[in-house]
C-alpha cells in the first residue's frame, strides 16, 4: 500500500529576523478549522426534529399509547434540543463572523450553522404543534 500523498508546504506568512543573530522567527499561515459550534448544533438540530417526530407519533396515536402525557414528556425534550441547537447556532455564527488577526484561528462552518438553526427551529415548532395535536386529540 503506498503512503498517503504528502501536504504541499504552506509558505510561511512572515519571516521576523532575531537582532544580533543569524537566526529568523517564521509566523506559518494557520489554516482555517470548521466550527464545533456549527457542528454542534446541526447535529443536535437533527434530534431535535428526530424527538419531534416521535413527539407526533405520539400526537395521532391518541389516549390508547400514553396520549398527551407521554407527547408532553418527549416535547420537553424535544423543545430544549430545539432550543440549544438555535443558540449553538448563533454563537457559531457570531464566532465564524469575528475577525481574526493573523496568528489565531480562523473558522468556518457558515453553513452548517443556518443549517442548524434551521433544524432547531424547526424541531421546536414541530414539537410544540405535536404536543397541541396530542391534547386536541385527547380531549376530543
Amino acid at each position: 500500500m503506498p503512503p498517503p500523498p504528502r501536504e504541499a508546504p504552506r509558505p510561511p506568512k512572515r519571516v521576523d529576523a532575531v537582532p544580533g543573530t543569524p537566526f529568523g522567527v517564521v509566523h506559518l499561515d494557520v489554516p482555517p478549522v470548521t466550527s464545533g459550534l456549527a457542528i454542534g448544533s446541526l447535529v443536535t438540530g437533527i434530534a431535535s426534529i428526530l424527538v419531534s417526530l416521535l413527539v407526533l407519533c405520539f400526537g395521532v396515536a391518541g389516549p390508547n399509547y400514553g396520549g398527551a402525557w407521554a407527547a408532553g414528556a418527549f416535547t420537553v425534550l424535544g423543545a430544549i434540543a430545539g432550543t440549544a441547537a438555535v443558540v449553538a447556532g448563533l454563537l457559531a455564527r457570531r464566532q465564524i463572523r469575528r475577525p481574526a488577526p493573523p496568528p489565531s484561528v480562523r473558522f468556518t462552518g457558515r453553513g452548517l450553522a443556518v443549517a442548524g438553526l434551521s433544524c432547531g427551529g424547526v424541531g421546536l415548532l414541530v414539537s410544540l404543534g405535536g404536543l397541541a395535536l396530542a391534547l386536541v386529540v385527547q380531549i376530543t
